[in-house]
């Protein structure tokens, strides 16, 4: 059943055909049966029914594919019709369908000619075949029941363009939100993908540093001091296994449906891992002062990591551009609105340059990443060189609507 209406589907003309079909036969039969030769008036009449009909079977058979010009058709032989005096045959249904038809297309001015013929024909055809009085209660009768005949042929043809407009309205619009979707997914997964960019730079950069600084001093004392070299071994191997450790877990974020090892991503890093950040830099040989100042509290996630990472590359950038004997200071002030955090350095500091284009090498990401992750949590950024001396960044984070 289901292959026949699709075929059907495939082939509406063919199906307008045979229905033309159907309605030239009833017609024919008409035509040869006595009574319609009695109503004639003429054996021209009765012969003129011929293409008349032959006219309206085609207008069935075309309506779909031509339907202004089968219109325009049907219009020419109900004319002819009048004109010579022909009585309704079967094939004036086809009135009917081309009514239907043009109504239910998007061209006006056809369906608004199909309106008015609506209206008009049918007191046409009582005046010219009705032999009763034009006023009698009987024509009256007739010409409302073919007038609502054609009327409402008309409103179920708009009717359905209407469904069709409503129906292709909803197809765009849904069409339109799953482009809007697919958008709004490309934006996420770039956006999410830059987060993980920096969060890879972030730990890179700031390891990686550390390995180096740990690895020149353990061949600087290597023969003077095997016990101090094998110390800064350690530090090596367990600063690049944490290392290793974060990237597993940043990788990890890009794999659809599976987990980190575990079964479970590891923690985001948040104000409570400074204190070992800070230790790890000092056991490379950096001094830091780092103190709490406020009463500590829960955070976000979104300000518990920017803090962090700001941190991180504050104390990153001082062991690159500080040079020797450089020391550092960290600040992190709680306040009632917002996170204050203050990093700066005694040394010979740098260009502001250098840190906006990520470093004399420019691989880094330098100011740029941390006004980058400051902005996502709506803070400020204050950085430059100081006085006497150094570089100093300070950073404001509220601690309101961020997430």
């Amino acid at each position: 059943m289901n292959r026949l209406y699709e075929f059907l589907r495939r082939h509406p003309t063919g199906v307008d055909a045979s229905w033309a079909l159907v309605l030239l036969m009833f017609s024919a039969l008409w035509l040869l049966s006595s009574e319609a030769a009695m109503q004639a008036d003429s054996e021209l009449e009765h012969l003129a029914g011929i293409p008349v009909s032959l006219a309206l079977c085609t207008v069935v058979t075309l309506r779909r594919r031509y339907p202004q010009p089968m219109l325009l058709l049907a219009t020419a032989a109900g004319l002819a019709q009048l004109a010579v005096g022909i009585l309704v045959v079967p094939a004036n249904f086809a009135l009917l369908v081309i009514v239907f038809t043009v109504a239910s297309r998007t061209v006006r001015w056809a369906s608004r000619y199909a309106l008015v013929a609506s209206l008009v024909a049918p007191t046409l055809a009582t005046l010219r075949f009705s032999e009763t009085e034009p006023g009698s209660l009987e024509a009256v009768f007739a010409t409302v029941f073919l007038t609502v005949c054609f009327l409402l042929a008309w409103v179920l043809g708009d009717s359905l363009r209407t469904r069709r407009a409503y129906y292709a309205q909803l197809e765009e619009r849904a069409a339109r939100l799953e482009k809007e979707r697919e958008a709004q997914s490309k934006v996420a997964v770039a956006a999410e993908r830059a987060r993980i960019a920096r969060e890879l730079h972030d730990v890179v950069a700031h390891n990686v540093s550390v390995m180096v600084v740990q690895a020149d001093g353990a061949a600087y004392v290597l023969d003077s001091s095997p016990e101090q070299a094998k110390q800064a071994l350690e530090t090596i191997s367990g600063t690049g296994r944490q290392a290793l450790a974060e990237m597993r877990r940043l990788l990890g974020v890009l794999r659809t449906g599976e987990a980190a090892e575990g079964g479970e991503y590891v923690p985001q890093p948040g104000v409570e891992q400074l204190a070992d950040l800070i230790e790890q830099v000092r056991g490379a040989g950096l001094p830091v002062d780092f103190k709490i100042e406020g009463t500590p509290r829960p955070l976000p996630s979104g300000v518990e990591l920017t803090a962090y990472r700001i941190v991180q590359e504050a104390l990153t950038n001082t062991r690159k551009h500080g040079g020797p004997d450089v020391g550092a200071t960290v600040r992190l002030t709680y306040g009632d609105q917002e996170l204050a955090l203050l990093a700066e350095d005694d040394g010979r500091g740098s260009q502001q340059q250098l840190y906006e284009d990520g470093g004399a090498d420019r691989q880094g990401h330098g100011l740029i990443g941390m006004r980058e992750r400051i902005g996502m949590v709506g803070g400020s950024l204050k950085a430059g060189p100081r006085p006497g001396g150094g570089f100093r960044i300070s950073a404001a984070l509220p601690l309101r609507g961020a997430d």
